[in-house]
């Protein structure tokens, strides 16, 4: 009866104890650390960050939640003149880039459970959360963007500030490859596409019936947009691919549902929910057809065959990409694969593990054997060879093999003393105050006090 006594006692004190912190934290939760015109910065804001910033394993070697403070200070800024001259992110963006975010942190904990724990919040609140603040971000970036949109510079620029350059400051270049792939998508049978097909005419006829649109987008859809009941936001007709845009605009009455429509991402149904002059808002339901076992396996002998026909010359690489390769990105160019900023040349870590893999032992004008590869982006099934075009060794950096390099090292140096300057100056236009506590924060702009 004593132990059950003193269990039970134990048992109050340690949960008036968590009472007491909860109550504590949440007193702390609330204290406003910084003010920028009308926007006020909470504590709470500066620890949900910190646990982003842990999630993502972001690495900074002095106080994190002073550089966090910091950022969402410049972030207010931005977003403040990005509002007076009406700068604009669509809804479509900031739901689609938050769910890619929520998506890698449910990675990284092990499941929404974990991850609600994690953060201490219900799902949907930490999401509306994410979108509050990817918002801000995007319009950072815009505000970012006009601001340094007119800088341009000169080949005589770039050469006097590589000339001026100390010999430990030019940089070190690491081996760089340039590469070209040939590319094929297993063949998706019949059978499977009338599988789908017959799913999604399935779904049509239980909204017609009266079931919700939503609710069968959140049970069935393979899309990201699928937590949402499948909303995709507002959007313009250029923020969608050519058929999926031409089936959403066609249609003319809210809740109306399209016909059945195929991309290269799958087959969709979509449904109108409002429209504002040229820009809508709809949902869909994607579903993406598999490739049996027998239509990879052909996808990998008819590469075999293409190696073959290489191999005895009766048909060069650049040819076979140009004949056979299914990557409209690459085949038109030979199969090369080039950069976001055109530039063929890639380091070993700007490549997809499978591909680095394939190249490593290739001399060059060599190329792999058929592997697979899972395409992220389009979600399918691929199947390559790669040809190791050319190895460029490690050096340093110089006018000659490297001035597209220096070009966007002094471009992204007249930028961020554009950003800079912007900054030092809006400070101040507008009412700032931190909280007596986080003066003494190292901020890089001195600006934030007064």
């Amino acid at each position: 009866m004593k132990h059950i006594l003193y269990t039970v006692i134990t048992v109050l004190m340690v949960s008036m104890a968590f009472a007491g912190r909860v109550s504590a934290q949440r007193m702390l939760v609330d204290q406003v650390v910084a003010t920028v015109g009308d926007e006020s910065i909470l504590w709470s804001d500066i620890e949900s960050r910190y646990q982003q910033a842990v999630i993502e394993g972001q690495q900074y070697n002095g106080d994190l939640r002073g550089k966090l403070l910091e950022d969402m200070l410049i972030q207010k800024l931005m977003v403040n003149q990005a509002i007076l001259d009406s700068v604009e992110v669509s809804d479509s963006e900031v739901a689609s880039r938050t769910d890619d975010q929520l998506s890698y942190y449910i990675s990284q904990v092990g499941g929404q459970d974990k991850l609600e724990e994690y953060f201490g919040k219900p799902f949907m609140h930490l999401r509306r959360e994410m979108m509050e603040n990817m918002r801000s971000q995007l319009l950072t970036m815009r505000m970012q963007n006009a601001i340094t949109e007119k800088i341009k510079i000169t080949p005589s620029e770039i050469r006097k500030y590589f000339s001026q350059m100390s010999q430990d400051s030019i940089p070190n270049i690491p081996a760089q490859y340039e590469i070209a792939q040939i590319v094929l998508y297993p063949e998706i049978e019949q059978k499977e596409v009338d599988r789908i097909k017959g799913r999604l005419r399935d779904f049509q006829k239980q909204i017609a019936e009266g079931k919700d649109f939503a609710t069968l987008a959140v049970l069935y859809s393979e899309d990201n947009s699928a937590s949402r009941g499948g909303d995709l936001g507002w959007a313009s007709k250029q923020d969608y691919v050519p058929e999926f845009a031409a089936a959403a605009y066609n249609l003319k009455d809210k809740n109306k549902v399209s016909k059945i429509v195929e991309t290269e991402y799958g087959y969709h149904i979509i449904q109108l929910i409002d429209r504002r002059g040229d820009r809508i808002n709809c949902r869909h339901i994607l579903l993406k057809p598999k490739a049996s076992a027998e239509s990879k396996q052909k996808a990998q002998d008819f590469l075999d065959s293409i190696t073959t026909f290489i191999n005895r010359g009766q048909i060069t690489f650049e040819q076979a990409a140009l004949r056979f390769s299914m990557d409209k990105d690459t085949r038109s160019n030979g199969g090369v694969m080039t950069s976001r900023d055109g530039s063929t040349k890639h380091s070993i870590s700007d490549i997809p593990a499978e591909i680095a893999k394939a190249i490593s032992g290739l001399k060059e004008g060599e190329y792999s054997k058929p592997f697979h590869m899972y395409d992220e982006r389009r979600s399918k099934d691929t199947y390559r060879i790669v040809l190791l075009k050319k190895r460029h060794e490690p050096h340093k950096a110089n006018m000659q093999q490297d001035y597209a390099m220096l070009q966007d090292i002094m471009m992204s140096k007249k930028r961020s003393d554009a950003v800079t300057e912007w900054i030092k100056n809006h400070q101040k236009d507008i009412y700032i105050n931190i909280a007596p506590e986080w003066q003494d924060t190292k901020f890089e702009y001195p600006g934030w006090v007064h």
